[in-house]
């Protein structure tokens, strides 16, 4: 007789109630219904399950619960009727808004934010111990304005740390008159304290790896753009590599580097990074700087974009947004109009290649305009030059023989204290003497040996 082994059960995944408040004043890139829609995603991506969703439009928000009082009540019925078990704001809500909605609502339903969503599939999602420290880092910060005596679901929770964050609630020696929200108040204070400590470790580390590629004299290609543009599936057709991709919401958060070969016998590193999206927590911006900082140090940007969602050109601009708040707005930007296989007629994305800079129309799941991109890629690496002008300290003797080696020197004084050099450089180079850029010395040196070339 065979004896049938049950299938394992997952557990059931808990039911959501969305709300969508548009704001009068307040500029989006995304419509109210839109925006809401990308919620839906999110909170898919988290393991939720949907339930309703409600929307209001207000010229301010409520100090007290940010949307109306008559909407509280409106909401507290459907999330009874309906059984939801956690409603989620499409917008940030401040910890007196959260506290407040979570009396009305009763103690049966959670209160969460677009923000606190989106930190739960960031520590869904991270692998590696640099992730984890990120993600974790982002969710203390987060939540200790918004501790209170019910602290303890934090260290249920945790963050991406492989269970650090349960020492929030650990048993301490409390100081004279000390509460024990004190305490906790405290202890993660002290946690972030170290965090930041273990990130700066991580970040020095790839400050010196970055300087080692430098020396390489091999350039290296960001990519980035939207979550769920196809960024991973790029690189793993370009790098023939196994970087993980699906098609959910920040599926990849690590970033992951690879040396792809181009025409000429030229090479790049190309790195996949943590994908953007509108209304990204400043939080995770913060911790994520060490990660970042593989963007602001790039020599090109591959901006990817997903053509064949409705929105766009305003994932573009949100993505364009974070770039500037990060300090990536003067390196270089190549755009790959992916995924035109989804569209119903490919030949669309050429009519809107001149909204986007320096845009081909690809396919990376089916590897369409791909040769075309790389080609575009290697001259704006290694063939397009940019005229430029600098004064260079004697102590950078670095960047001096890197211009002599890569650029094309047409003019050069040597002064008193450092060397007033001018001519055209790769484009890919113009970051690297951002700041020495001038048309003169900082003061007129005494004597001076200056000759054309």
């Amino acid at each position: 007789m065979t004896k049938r082994i049950p299938e394992p059960t997952l557990p059931p995944r808990e039911r959501a109630f969305l709300v969508g408040v548009e704001i009068y004043q307040e500029k989006n890139l995304l419509s109210l219904e839109d925006s809401l829609a990308e919620l839906t995603l999110l909170a898919d991506t988290a393991g939720l399950d949907i339930v309703g969703e409600m929307t209001q439009k207000i010229d301010r928000p409520n100090p007290e619960t940010y949307i109306g009082s008559g909407k509280v009540e409106e909401l507290k019925a459907l999330a009874e009727e309906t059984l939801a078990q956690v409603v989620i704001f499409d917008n940030e809500l401040n910890p007196r808004h959260q506290r407040e909605l979570e009396l009305l609502l009763g103690d049966k339903v959670r209160v969460l934010d677009r923000t606190a969503l989106i930190l739960d599939i960031f520590a869904q999602h991270a692998h590696t111990s640099e992730g984890m420290l990120q993600v974790e880092l982002a969710q203390y910060e987060y939540y200790l304005p918004r501790l209170t005596r019910q602290w303890t679901h934090l260290a249920r929770q945790g963050g991406g740390g492989g269970g650090r964050s349960g020492s929030v609630g650990g048993v301490g020696l409390r100081g004279p008159g000390e509460t024990q929200l004190e305490v906790d108040r405290r202890q993660i204070r002290e946690k972030i304290s170290h965090l930041k400590k273990e990130l700066e470790k991580v970040r020095a580390h790839r400050e010196r790896y970055r300087a080692q590629r430098k020396r390489s004299r091999i350039p290296t290609v960001a990519v980035v753009g939207y979550t769920n543009a196809g960024k991973s599936t790029l690189l793993n057709r370009l790098a023939r590599a196994d970087v993980y991709a699906a098609n959910q919401l920040f599926a990849t958060l690590d970033p992951t580097t690879r040396r792809v070969e181009m025409s000429g016998g030229h090479a790049a590193l190309f790195t996949d990074t943590v994908g953007f999206i509108q209304k990204l927590p400043t939080t995770l911006v913060a911790a994520f700087r060490a990660t970042l900082e593989e963007i602001t140090e790039a020599d090109l940007l591959l901006h990817v974009v997903d053509i064949s969602h409705p929105n766009a050109m305003a994932q573009f601009q949100s993505v364009q947004q974070t770039l500037e708040e990060i300090g990536a707005k003067h390196i270089p930007v190549m755009t790959a109009l992916n995924k035109i296989d989804r569209l119903k007629d490919p030949a669309a994305a050429q009519a809107v290649l001149e909204n986007y800079p320096q845009a081909v129309a690809i396919s990376a799941k089916q590897g369409l305009g791909l040769g075309e991109l790389m080609a575009r890629v290697g001259a704006e690496l290694y063939e397009t030059y940019t005229p430029i002008s600098l004064w260079l300290p004697y102590q950078q003797g670095q960047l001096l023989s890197l211009f002599h080696e890569a650029g094309q020197v047409e003019k050069i004084e040597h002064g008193r204290g450092g060397v007033l050099i001018a001519g055209r450089i790769p484009g890919r180079l113009v970051a690297q003497f951002k700041e020495y850029q001038a048309n003169h010395p900082p003061k007129e040196p005494e004597e001076q040996d200056s000759h054309e070339l």
